[in-house]
């Protein structure tokens, strides 16, 4: 059974804010190629949901239908075919949601929609939150969304029943025959009650389970309640003894009177604390103005020995210097000298080239005069060959083309073939002797042989005599005179006399056309490319030089000049040349070792003079100040005022450091918490047993302790309940394990026929290759030459290639039920290379011919030259 989508409608889904169109699908072979972000994915996920999701679901994956930052209801509409049959849907989501289903059964709207949907595709309810494929059927292992075929995986569970029933018969075994299926369902019926299809517990085990946890809760609640009320008797007592402890700390007075002794002590802490104040300040004061009678005594004795430095630096630096002005003078004069030469160098360097350039212009006017008279004579001679060679292309044109003379001998061996039949009928007359008075059809009859061909009347004197000739004679003669006749005819379409002349004329023609090739030859060979006057090779070019050339001057006489002398000269003068500039660059060099020896020595004296006018500078100012002429004695002063002040600091230290006005807050900051703390203790307390007092009175009389053990009768209750229904439900699930796994082991012997039919495909792009399947249909490992290979080791290209060979197979398989069955591929084989993607290709193009293939693809150069119906992507008008 096919599955032939036929048009796809869809409106606020995704990406598709407004309604999109796709039709015309065939029931081959589909490409969609277009560039990334078009929606082709999102194309086979409105697929998905409008076959596969509920139509009133509102979990995840219905909510990102909706395209982003709009409040709107998606919305899908599908034609298809199943086995022939037209059926087509439409499928609103989250806003006012609905289904509506139309087909040979007649239209079905809501959840009986849903379920024909079902058991049309053989899917089931999906009530996971972001959609399992799983549950879809076999379009959830045929509709192949991006990335999904990247690693081998097995089918469903629901795809593997499928098809071991498919091949049930083959294998010939009997599970999940009716004998099996009535258990089956009987236990699945019983299991239902007890575990959901994920194996979780519910129905009779939730509801003993929340019995259970009912009764429990009940028991701890009265239980607690009873706990609640024995401790609050004891949280009573304990209360009223805490409180008269408090009660004792508040009346004692300790605290008051540590507390006014604390701020004395407070008080004679501050004034020692103002006098180490003072006492920093004098000693900051005295040690500052040590310090900069000190830096000035210093900065004094530093500018004294930057001065006598200085003082040196600068007569060594002009010593020196001295020793190098006559070198510097003497590299200036070589270099002026080294530049007056070069100049006068280059000047006659310059008048050297400038004859042999006129030299070499001169000899090349020269050859360009020979060249052109040369030119023209090729002209003249070429004009003589073209005029030649029209003449001869006229003869050679008038060659009779060889089926006309082919014609005309025919027509002569017409011709002569009547003219034979015409004398082999005639009669034959012959007169000799006297022939006076003989005539023949009223004229004299000449001497000789006659033939007559038509009845003739002969006078002899007076005797006439009439010849008649046979019948036949006369359609021979006719179809003579109508064989003469067409040869005259041809003869005048071609103007000739006769077959003679015009061999004679194909052969001047051939000999013309011969002569044409050799006349051709000698155009070539008259006109070559002149590099001189820069003609290409060719008839029309030489002719266009000729054509452009102006009237031809006289040649100059004047004799060439000595193009060797000329030479020579340059040369000389280059090598003069060079030699000046080799001397320049001499004495420039030599200038610049002087100069680059003077530089320091300049920097080296610049910088002494400066830093010698800026010791004496400094000096000037120190010694002008007031302070400098007393500076011994105040230093001395300050020392022992800096020494008096850090004596008396000391000493304050030592009395603030007795009374820490911190350490006597911290203390009273202690009692006064203390004092606080009591206070609230006690209010809290009186509180606390107001409360508990309060609530004996109000459970005292509610009979907690009979509560308490009807609750925990309850729960024993409860628990031999949920203790029975468990090992009902563990019973139940062990026998429907067993036999499960007494199916799976049958189903171990569908392995073999679905390898069979996927190694027809997987040969084709891995020959000389076995597979390997598990239990699950899932392909496990291949073989090649000896050697197993998991396919989780394979590279992604071959695993991939690998999961849509084996979907093609398993789709042949449920087309084998009549199960309705189309491939659905998004972005396939991008890992391929270019020889394995044609395989696939290939395989692909094959099987579109037993079912639907839609390719969504964005690789435009890979799938182009692919035969199939090209659908394009465009919103709806």
């Amino acid at each position: 059974m096919s599955l032939v989508i036929r048009q796809i409608a869809i409106d606020g889904f995704r990406k598709f804010r407004t309604p999109f169109l796709i039709e015309n699908l065939s029931g081959g072979l589909n490409i969609v190629i277009e560039p990334n972000e078009t929606g082709k994915s999102t194309l086979l996920e409105a697929l998905r949901a409008a076959f596969f999701v509920r139509h009133n679901t509102r979990n995840q994956l219905a909510q990102s239908f909706a395209p982003y930052g709009e409040a709107v209801g998606p919305e899908i509409k599908v034609s298809f075919d199943v086995d022939g049959s037209p059926w087509s849907l439409t499928k609103r989501f989250l806003r006012s949601p609905s289904l509506e289903i139309s087909g040979p059964l007649g239209r079905a709207q809501g959840d009986d929609a849903e379920a024909r949907l079902n058991t049309l595709f053989g899917s089931v309810r999906d009530t996971s939150r972001g959609g399992d494929v799983s549950t879809y059927g076999a379009l959830g292992l045929l509709w192949v969304a991006q990335t999904e075929a990247l690693a081998v995986a097995g089918p469903g569970q629901i795809v593997r029943d499928t098809i071991a029933s498919t091949l049930e018969a083959e294998v010939g075994s009997i599970m999940g025959g009716d004998a099996y299926r009535r258990v089956r369902q009987r236990i699945d019926a019983q299991y239902e009650l007890y575990w959901s299809p994920t194996g979780q517990r519910r129905g009779r085990q939730n509801d003993a389970r929340e019995r259970a946890d009912a009764a429990i809760a009940a028991a701890r609640e009265a239980s607690e309640r009873r706990a609640a009320l024995e401790r609050s008797f004891s949280d009573l007592d304990a209360a009223r003894g805490r409180l008269k402890i408090i009660q004792r700390e508040i009346a004692d007075e300790t605290d008051g009177q540590t507390r006014k002794e604390l701020v004395d002590s407070r008080e004679i802490a501050r004034a020692a604390a103002q006098i180490l104040s003072t006492r920093k300040a004098e000693q900051e004061a005295a040690v500052a103005k040590l310090k900069g009678l000190e830096d000035l005594k210093s900065r004094h004795a530093a500018a004294t020995i930057s001065r006598d430095s200085a003082t040196t630096a600068v007569e060594t630096a002009r010593v020196k210097r001295a020793e190098l002005r006559e070198a510097l003078a003497n590299g200036k004069t070589k270099v002026a000298t080294a530049r007056e030469n070069l100049e006068a160098a280059r000047g006659e360097r310059h008048d050297t080239r400038a004859a042999l350039a006129a030299g070499e212009q001169a000899i090349r006017l020269s050859r360009r005069q020979m060249a052109i008279a040369a030119a023209r004579r090729r002209h003249d001679e070429l004009l003589k060959l073209e005029h030649l060679h029209g003449e001869t292309k006229a003869r050679a044109a008038t060659a009779i083309p060889a089926k006309a003379i082919e014609a005309l001998e025919a027509n002569d061996r017409a011709v002569n073939q009547a003219q034979a039949v015409v004398e082999a009928g005639a009669t034959r007359l012959t007169l000799s002797g006297a022939i006076q008075g003989v005539t023949i059809d009223g004229e004299p009859m000449p001497v000789g042989e006659r033939t007559i061909s038509r009845p003739a009347s002969i006078k002899i004197g007076g005797t006439l005599l009439i010849v008649s000739p046979p019948a036949a004679a006369a359609s021979a003669e006719e179809t003579l005179a109508a064989a003469i006749l067409k040869r005259k005819s041809a003869l005048d379409e071609l103007h000739v006399a006769d077959l003679a002349t015009a061999r004679s004329r194909n052969e001047a023609a051939r000999d013309a056309a011969a002569e044409l090739r050799t006349l051709a030859a000698r155009v070539e060979a008259a006109t070559p490319a002149d590099d001189t006057l820069q003609i290409a090779a060719g008839a029309d070019a030489l002719k266009l030089f000729v054509a452009e050339l102006k009237p031809e001057e006289p040649e100059a006489d004047a004799a060439l000049p000595d193009m060797s002398a000329l030479t020579a000269a340059v040369e000389a003068a280059d090598t003069k040349l060079a030699r000046a500039e080799g001397t320049q660059d001499s004495a420039i060099a030599a200038l610049r070792r002087a100069e680059e020896a003077d530089a320091p020595l300049a920097l080296a004296e610049a910088g002494a003079v400066s830093d010698l006018a800026n010791a004496a500078a400094l000096l000037k100012e120190i010694e002008a100040r007031p302070e400098w002429a007393t500076l011994d004695v105040d230093l001395e002063r300050a020392r022992e005022t800096a020494a008096q002040a850090a004596v008396r600091l000391v000493e304050a230290e030592r009395n603030a450091s007795a009374h820490d006005v911190g350490a006597i807050n911290r203390k009273i900051e202690v009692i006064d918490a203390r004092v606080r703390v009591a206070a609230d203790t006690r209010t809290r307390l009186e509180t606390e047993i107001a409360r508990l007092e309060g609530t004996i009175e109000s459970e005292g009389g509610l009979g907690l302790a009979d509560r308490a053990a009807a609750a925990q009768e309850e729960v024993e209750a409860a628990n031999s309940a949920l203790q029975r229904v468990t090992e009902e439900a563990d019973t139940l699930k062990l026998l429907r394990d067993t036999l499960e796994s007494a199916r799976n082991e049958t189903a171990a012997k569908f392995v073999g026929p679905v390898a069979k039919r996927a190694k027809r495909y997987i040969s084709q792009l891995l020959p000389d290759c076995d597979l390997t399947f598990a239990e699950d249909l899932s392909l496990a490992s291949v073989s090649r030459t000896g050697v197993d290979e998991s396919c989780s080791n394979l590279s992604r290209g071959t695993q991939e290639q690998l999961a849509v060979l084996t979907r093609i197979a398993f789709a042949d398989l449920l087309l084998e039920q009549g199960k309705p069955v189309s491939l659905i591929l998004d972005d396939p084989l991008v890992y391929s290379d270019d020889g394995r993607l044609d395989t696939m290709i290939e395989i692909l193009t094959e099987a579109a011919t037993r079912m639907q293939i839609i390719l969504l693809t964005c690789r435009d150069r890979a799938f182009r030259h692919v035969p199939g119906n090209r659908i394009v992507l465009r919103a709806a008008a």
